[in-house]
């Protein structure tokens, strides 16, 4: 494990990944770090600084740093003034438009405590976030619409480190979720930017050859689940690197281990169970079902925090749809961790996953369609986009074309046919 001087040494080149791969800076652009309610903690200090240096070394014309905490989020969320927090973001997000108007790219480092909201009503946590995303909901519709380079990457906080390695001393676990971060987004090595140019190309290569099929519906069987989702007819399957209208490659989140396409909104049918709990809002919600018809969820149960994903699926009409269907060997890196991180970042990238609510326009012309016509589309829509995982070995997965032909895909939760 590495600690000390070699800890460091490895962080840079992580920063390095993040400024030149993640949202791939250009000279003359601005650096964003945090935003909306993915601020930069005060644990992240010494990263930041990191970051904000490569940032500069690469060009950048200027770096903001949006510092905050999340104790005063719980706090505030606990004891606040709704409408002020709603003044704040609002002045929060002129700031980002501002500066996303003059060309600057993202990145955010969610590392959120797994408990921060513990103890508090779901119901008031709900009314706080789902607040401050529809007022950063026109920044983000452009931001995941890739109107701007972006990227998710994360940095370990004690309390997450506490809450993924409880058997180790106190003072190990922060070290030990740093090392896991590493390994599991391929930073670890002495190239991780040459490593992740191969792992893109890797990953372009599945999506490709998902895309060529022309899928009509996908079946899944496993423990739990039996559940067919039907694709747009113009569909295409995607993977890690993204691109800006100006034609500048982007990688939205450091780990990906998926390749991943939109649902036709109402061509969802059967039932599905998860595999991993979801740390959703400060909530562990654990052994979800859901059951579908015409896409729409008609039945939601889960063992463990049924409230919230009760919030989570009442959060508009869209919230009772899939927003995005993901595909992810049980071979990947994070799965083979053995590990649970309580960070939907980390967890879904260890096992095939599906999102409520809103979608990427993953069809033909989707990214210069006007959202007033997605419906019509077949894209859904809603303020939330929520992955929960259900992948594992006794997942299959077999593909109908349009043609007409059965094309396994998945078999014990591994690629079926190599590419």
């Amino acid at each position: 494990m590495l600690t000390g001087n070699a800890l460091r040494d490895q962080l840079r080149k992580y920063a390095e990944l993040a400024v030149k791969v993640g949202v791939n800076l250009q000279p003359g652009q601005h650096l964003v770090i945090g935003y909306g309610i993915r601020q930069v903690l005060p644990e992240h200090v010494e990263f930041a600084r990191m970051l904000t240096e490569v940032g500069y070394e690469a060009g950048a014309k200027f770096v903001h740093v949006d510092w905050g905490d999340e104790w005063w989020v719980r706090e505030t969320i606990l004891r606040g003034d709704l409408e002020t927090f709603k003044s704040r973001a609002r002045h929060q997000v002129e700031w980002v438009q501002r500066l996303a108007d003059e060309g600057a790219v993202y990145l955010a480092l969610p590392a959120t405590d797994p408990d921060l909201f513990a103890g508090i009503d779901p119901k008031q946590v709900t009314a706080f976030l789902n607040a401050q995303a529809e007022i950063f909901r026109p920044f983000n519709d452009k931001r995941t619409n890739d109107e701007y380079a972006w990227s998710l990457m994360s940095a370990p906080t004690q309390a997450w480190a506490d809450k993924v390695f409880p058997e180790l001393p106190p003072e190990h676990r922060l070290d030990a979720l740093w090392n896991d971060i590493l390994i599991c987004s391929r930073a670890d090595g002495p190239d991780p930017v040459g490593a992740w140019r191969e792992h893109l190309e890797n990953l372009k290569k599945r999506a490709q050859w998902l895309t060529d099929l022309r899928i009509h519906r996908l079946h899944y069987r496993a423990p739990g689940t039996n559940l067919t989702v039907e694709l747009p007819e113009t569909h295409y399957w995607a993977a890690a690197s993204n691109q800006t209208p100006q034609g500048v490659d982007f990688v939205a989140n450091i780990p990906t281990e998926e390749v991943y396409t939109v649902p036709l909104r109402e061509g969802v049918e059967g039932t599905v169970s998860s595999t991993m709990p979801l740390n959703h809002n400060g909530s562990l919600i654990e052994g979800i079902r859901l059951r579908f018809e015409k896409g729409k969820i008609v039945e939601a149960t889960a063992d463990r925090g049924e409230d919230a994903l009760r919030h989570i699926v009442e959060t508009d009409e869209g919230s009772r749809y899939l927003g995005e269907i993901s595909l992810v060997p049980v071979d990947s890196p994070i799965f083979q961790r053995g590990r649970l991180f309580y960070n939907t970042l980390f967890d879904e990238n260890a096992s095939c996953h599906l999102a409520i609510g809103n979608a990427y326009p993953l069809i033909e012309g989707g990214h210069d369609l006007d959202r007033a016509a997605w419906r019509a589309a077949g894209l859904n829509q809603s303020l939330v986009h929520v992955d929960f995982m259900v992948g594992s070995d006794r997942m299959d997965i077999d593909a109908e074309t349009r043609s007409g032909e059965t094309v396994p895909i998945f078999r014990n939760g591994r690629w079926a046919e190599s590419v």
